[in-house]
């Protein structure tokens, strides 16, 4: 089994570790709450091994519908081993629902129904607040290497919504909105990396539209731990 051997990056939910294996990294999940660019936080006990578990059942299910991702197993509550990725410094932010940001931004009336699934993309740079990113943007900063890498970022991050949201609606969970981020591994593939948990994902009860996800830190609802158990418990049930 691969060990710890060096703390590679601490951001604001993670801590990434090398390994004594030069292709494999560990993630430990952080039981630490941010918002609005870190502006607001918090501590929830508990909330790093939710997400690991929660992480773990998506990835697991993703592979299986032949999305490739950096995961190779959980180690334990709050780690989980996966493949070493260059990251690509592009947030990608999948949107079926108007709500947050783009109804601020935009004036879309929060809650409406898009007419086709919306995917933006942001500038993965906390000094300069994440902001938004054309393709030109894209090539200009380096970011990806040619324009054919965006319009593949687009397919895969389409067809992971397509399996997610099938996959929530059978857990009677409707998905609003995510954020993905990909990075290339050894063989310069492009794979989806990072974590998929409610941290990163705008999930509403389909029965009762309660939010099931960091939102109720954002807008001070409480509940944060009780509504990510209940995911994992409906994802563990299923």
């Amino acid at each position: 089994m691969p060990q710890k051997t060096r703390l590679l990056y601490e951001g604001k939910a993670k801590k990434i570790w090398e390994t004594d294996d030069p292709d494999l990294l560990i993630s430990e999940f952080k039981d630490s709450l941010t918002a609005f660019n870190g502006e607001k936080r918090s501590e929830e006990a508990g909330k790093g091994a939710l997400n690991n578990q929660i992480s773990t059942e998506l990835f697991k299910y993703l592979e299986s519908k032949g999305i490739p991702t950096h995961f190779v197993e959980m180690l334990d509550e709050n780690h989980m081993l996966h493949k070493r990725a260059e990251v690509i410094r592009i947030e990608v932010i999948v949107r079926n629902i108007a709500t947050g940001s783009l109804s601020r931004n935009l004036g879309i009336e929060d809650g409406k129904i898009l007419p086709f699934t919306l995917v933006e993309f942001d500038y993965k740079n906390d000094e300069l607040g994440d902001p938004k990113l054309n393709d030109q943007h894209c090539l200009i900063l380096e970011l990806v290497k040619e324009p054919a890498e965006l319009d593949y970022i687009r397919y895969m991050a389409r067809r992971i919504n397509r399996f997610l949201k099938e996959f929530y609606a059978e857990l009677d969970l409707t998905l609003v909105d995510f954020k993905l981020e990909f990075g290339r591994d050894k063989n310069d593939t492009i794979i989806l990396i990072d974590e998929l948990s409610p941290d990163n994902f705008r999930l509403w009860d389909a029965k009762t539209g309660e939010k099931m996800d960091k939102d109720r830190f954002r807008q001070g609802l409480g509940g944060l731990l009780e509504a990510y158990q209940e995911v994992l418990n409906r994802i563990q049930n299923k």
